[in-house]
């Protein structure tokens, strides 16, 4: 898990090096737009429906369990705000994924800027993917959630909601480095599964860092740019024979 973890350092030192910082401009301006609406609108919804999740038989430990029913709040959140980031900018994080990729072997960074009709040509392919992560994600959130209605059940639900958010958070960015090659979401899963203690590294790093005021806004990049080392490093070869 620790060396997974460190990729996730890796890529926010990468983000400094020459070539590669213009290509973090524009999905931070999405990160902080985006991360201003989900963070009013969620804590809206925290004060009004939060303290209603814990059973009145359990109120003698509300002093323990209130706090695991916020931070599995935040998650949520937090984890909303990922996926609505990576959303709109995913054609962007796929051109960062290239990059890094590109500085990794030692090539030059085309200095110029990502062309118009290259940017078109991400947006399907992009959206398509970040459609079918949605979808997976959904497919397994939803009986998650409920375990935090099902007193006594909803004590262990906080744990199993932040180690699924690092999972999801860990395919969610090694998914662009691998689309950048053809390799499917599906092979991707696979790829994670086969180094589940590293993927689970990295998405907690993630995890982490993105509840994290004011640095949450660089996670992103960032982590595209440590899943994009972590693939060259160890997944690009395997890839080849798992499609």
């Amino acid at each position: 898990m620790l060396h997974g973890a460190r990729y996730f350092f890796t890529g926010l030192r990468l983000l400094t090096r020459p070539g590669l910082k213009r290509f973090v401009a524009i999905p931070l301006i999405i990160n902080v737009s985006i991360f201003a609406i989900v963070l009013r609108f969620g804590l809206q919804w925290f004060d009004q429906y939060l303290d209603k999740l814990l059973p009145d038989w359990l109120s003698w430990a509300e002093f323990i369990l209130w706090p695991l029913f916020a931070l599995s709040f935040f998650l949520l959140i937090f984890y909303l705000f990922a996926l609505l980031m990576n959303l709109f900018a995913a054609p962007f994080n796929g051109i960062l994924a290239e990059k890094v990729e590109q500085y990794l072997h030692g090539q030059t960074v085309a200095s110029s800027n990502v062309s118009f009709t290259q940017l078109l040509k991400e947006i399907p392919r992009s959206i398509g993917n970040e459609i079918s992560k949605l979808v997976y994600f959904l497919l397994r959130s939803i009986p998650l959630l409920l375990l935090f209605l099902i007193p006594g059940v909803n004590v262990a639900a906080p744990i199993l909601w932040f180690l699924f958010s690092a999972w999801m958070l860990s395919l969610e960015y090694l998914d662009y480095p691998a689309s950048n090659h053809g390799i499917q979401f599906k092979t991707t899963r696979e790829l994670a599964r086969q180094r589940r203690a590293h993927s689970i590294g990295f998405g907690v790093a993630v995890t982490g860092f993105t509840m994290i005021p004011l640095l949450n806004f660089i996670v992103m990049p960032a982590a595209v740019a440590g899943a994009t080392a972590w693939y060259v490093d160890s997944l690009a070869n395997e890839s080849l024979t798992t499609a």
